[in-house]
């Protein structure tokens, strides 16, 4: 995600101590001349977003037109920080942004379920799922963030190939690199896994043209087998991709973001697994390729069996602190900062791709319309299932097995022992 620069030390060290000012001091009684909602985020800073909270404060402003709603950007870098210390002093913002899945389940005892108040909403946004935690919702969502395979048009119709029919097999898109690179020179895959990273995207945007469907659902469901042939599949796939010479060169030292996402935007390679949120995505990569020319394609068939889908989950939400005087004012916020309104104001000018599905993206490109076609039959992300600590752990054996200094077996057994170790 993109991030804002990161504030003096000073101020930062001015704004834990203080519990940012107007933030402790939130009055939140609906309709008096002194009623107020703070609000912490990362995103209200940025110019792309400035439509986006413009719409949303409208939207609440009509509902609410005593209350005062102040937004407080903080540095992304420092941001679960910042809110951990407000949260320990019981005191702060009333309405919170959080990234979907861990990040926000870790912090629920802070936050005020939102079940009875977003019911209206539950058929118009998607992503519930990476803010609810034992079946109680504690975010309304505003963006989805997932791993689309994205690949450039132009050089597909250079290589001879009909852009319009990506592979459906991997033996296909393997002879369609060829093709690629014999024609233009350009390598198949940008890489870039200088963070381990790289393994991330690879698991969750190849993983399901791999798994079974009913292994796919039991690894999201927690019950992984890391002795299935199919697990270890994957791994050898990664491992493959560099041994035939797939990837832009050196990736365990190229960062993810953003000089392998550059490496797609330049040519210099035909695809690149990217996101759909606010940065390496269908939007950014238009800019530098035009948009009739990047294209979203599912994973290619590995295994016989398996069902290519879209990974995606919940990207970030507004979720009420459970401190905040007025609960059903504080969800009212939320609700406006994810109405069709607001949320169709920040598709179009930062190119997330919005939870909201009623929203007309017809005017991004092929490829943001094939990333919304897709939602109805996507499933989540793989790698989010898996642990920070697995996490991490992937990341080093990723690049040791790009390296060639472990096996797929040794890999595979040190991710199934930090899996299991919960």
């Amino acid at each position: 995600m993109k991030q804002r620069a990161v504030w003096p030390a000073i101020l930062v060290a001015a704004l834990v101590l203080g519990g940012c000012g107007s933030a402790s001091g939130t009055r939140s009684s609906p309709g008096g001349s002194d009623a107020k909602l703070v609000v912490w985020d990362w995103k209200s800073g940025e110019p792309t977003a400035a439509q986006y909270i413009e719409k949303a404060k409208a939207d609440f402003a009509r509902k609410h037109p005593g209350v005062t709603v102040e937004f407080v950007a903080q540095p992304h870098d420092q941001y679960y920080t910042l809110l951990g210390t407000a949260i320990q002093s019981g005191k702060g913002p009333d309405v919170i942004l959080f990234n979907g899945g861990g990040q926000i389940r870790d912090r629920v005892d802070a936050l005020l379920p939102l079940d009875e108040y977003v019911a209206e909403d539950r058929q118009r946004l998607a992503g519930w799922d990476a803010f609810t935690k034992d079946g109680k919702t504690y975010a309304g969502p505003v963006t989805l963030q997932g791993h689309p395979i994205y690949y450039n048009r132009s050089l597909y119709e250079k290589a001879g190939l009909d852009p319009a029919k990506p592979a459906a097999t991997w033996p296909e898109f393997v002879a369609n690199c060829a093709a690629i690179t014999k024609r233009t020179g350009t390598k198949c895959f940008a890489l870039g896994n200088k963070e381990g990273i790289g393994i991330q995207f690879f698991l969750s945007a190849f993983g399901s043209g791999v798994l079974t469907p009913q292994e796919y659902d039991a690894w999201i469901a927690g019950k992984r087998d890391w002795t299935s042939p199919h697990v270890k599949r994957i791994f050898a796939l990664w491992k493959e991709t560099q041994d035939a010479k797939l990837n832009s060169d050196g990736p365990n030292s190229t960062a993810m973001f953003n000089d392998a996402f550059a490496l797609f935007q330049s040519a210099k390679a035909s695809h690149v697994i990217g996101l759909m949120s606010d940065i390496g995505h269908w939007k950014d990569f238009g800019e530098f390729l035009t948009a009739d020319k990047v294209g979203v394609m599912r994973a290619p068939v590995v295994v016989p069996g398996a069902t290519p889908s879209l990974p995606f989950d919940g990207g970030i939400g507004y979720g009420v602190a459970r401190w905040t005087r007025d609960p059903k004012l504080a969800a009212d916020l939320v609700r406006s900062l994810t109405s069709t309104d607001a949320l169709t104001a920040f598709h179009t000018q930062a190119g997330a791709i919005a939870a909201d599905t009623t929203i007309d993206v017809s005017q991004g490109g092929p490829a943001v319309t094939t990333i919304v076609a897709d939602l109805a039959s996507g499933k989540p992300a793989l790698h989010v299932a898996l642990s920070s600590r697995t996490l991490d752990l992937m990341g080093r054996v990723s690049q040791q097995l790009l390296s060639g200094s472990i096996t797929v077996d040794e890999a595979v057994r040190q991710l199934a022992a930090s899996d299991q170790a919960g």
